[in-house]
């Protein structure tokens, strides 16, 4: 049997790899050759060299851009990762219901972006209005409305995996401690999130660059108004690639930084959460 799936193993990933081939790396590669030409479209691309790559980190709105995504990222997955643990530690604890408050706070990942974000446009316009105030009255609302957003869609996502982790730690444990009369802090501290890394290092590594990536929210909850000052990474980028003329390229050129910068923060996050695993 061994020997059967060896020997036809090739045929099986065939089929995948012509079509990862043909849906990502092409269009890769591609991408990354015409974030150094000059284009309107594929077939009149033109050679210029790193003006493009210049160009980008030259642009003010770019590195607004940048910084707005990052403090954003930081805050979310921090608030996320706290909010979500803390819900899991609580629906593990035996009470009533559990199963069907489970199910209430995994439902809003299940809404697409673009409808959570003119869905909270609407929820948080309403209780701005009372202060005479919009989302679109400074970056600092937009901020503060996207992070509310980000976090109702996916606090219930991360409670589920941390619930995972903790329900897998084995009963035993938590026994000793208690016979030798740790208390329920010292319990969580020195037992439970231990034992729960894998779980923290899968939750930060989503967070992180879901945070990053944020598209669909950041256009439907402000459009980066006003005057793109609560613009995220990915719809700065869209803007320059479709909405200013003869940035085409440039538009490539963040894309490709912005890969290469989410790339790097997530290998960086996993050696350190795992590095993290390998203490515990």
């Amino acid at each position: 049997m061994q020997k059967a799936i060896k020997k036809y193993f090739p045929i099986f990933v065939l089929p995948t790899m012509i079509a990862f081939t043909i849906g990502f790396i092409a269009p890769f590669l591609l991408g990354i050759y015409l974030s150094f030409c000059k284009f309107t479209t594929v077939i009149d691309a033109e050679f210029i060299g790193i003006d493009n790559y210049i160009k980008a980190v030259q642009d003010p709105e770019f590195i607004h851009a940048l910084w707005f995504t990052a403090l954003f990222t930081v805050v979310t997955v921090l608030v996320i990762n706290v909010l979500a643990f803390a819900v899991a530690l609580l629906l593990t604890k035996g009470i009533r219901g559990t199963n069907i408050f489970r199910t209430v706070f995994f439902m809003p990942n299940l809404i697409g972006g673009i409808v959570l974000g003119y869905v909270w446009q609407l929820l948080l316009n309403g209780v701005l209005a009372h202060f005479s105030r919009t989302l679109t009255f400074s970056e600092v609302y937009g901020f503060w409305g996207l992070v509310i957003l980000m976090c109702w869609q996916q606090v219930g996502y991360m409670m589920i995996i941390y619930i995972s982790g903790i329900q897998n730690i084995p009963g035993e444990l938590i026994e000793a401690a208690k016979i030798d009369g740790a208390s329920p802090r010292q319990i969580l501290r020195h037992v439970t999130i231990p034992m729960v890394m894998p779980s923290i290092t899968i939750c930060t590594f989503l967070t992180l660059t879901n945070g990053f990536k944020l598209f669909d929210q950041n256009l439907a909850l402000t459009n980066g108004a006003p005057s793109n000052m609560s613009e995220l990474l990915a719809l700065n980028i869209y803007r320059t690639f479709y909405g200013r003329t003869g940035w085409e390229g440039v538009g490539q050129a963040k894309a490709v930084l912005f890969f290469i910068l989410v790339g790097v923060i997530a290998l960086v996050q996993n050696k350190l959460t795992r590095s993290k695993e390998v203490q515990q």
